[in-house]
């Protein structure tokens, strides 16, 4: 059988995971096995907490929309509810950024619920 060097594919794979832990912290981002095992433990950490993200950032826009409520004379739970009421399916993420961004917008959708 013919001798296999692997130079070429372990200089890539090396090169592959320093490129991906460029800008951690130590040896993470200079030492081969410290970076390997920063990798596993990162990918872990992003499929964990991926749904956690979804609900933090729900909880963010709820925090948005009852602040441009009540600026208004309007709790959370009465707006929700006369939007439902109403027929009027604006999402939590649209509202928000009206309340945040365009509040003279976010006023007219109160008018037209109350």
């Amino acid at each position: 059988m013919t001798r296999v060097k692997k130079g070429v594919h372990a200089l890539k794979r090396r090169r592959s995971i320093l490129k991906q832990t460029k800008g951690m912290r130590h040896g993470r981002s200079t030492k081969e096995r410290q970076a390997k095992e920063a990798l596993l433990h990162a990918g872990s950490y992003a499929f964990a907490h991926r749904k956690d993200k979804k609900s933090h950032n729900r909880k963010l826009w709820n925090i948005k929309i009852n602040a441009g409520a009540r600026e208004l004379g309007m709790s959370y739970s009465k707006l929700i509810g006369a939007l439902k009421k109403n027929k009027i399916e604006l999402d939590r993420k649209i509202l928000s950024g009206l309340a945040e961004h365009n509040p003279k917008t976010f006023a007219k959708i109160l008018e037209a619920v109350s």
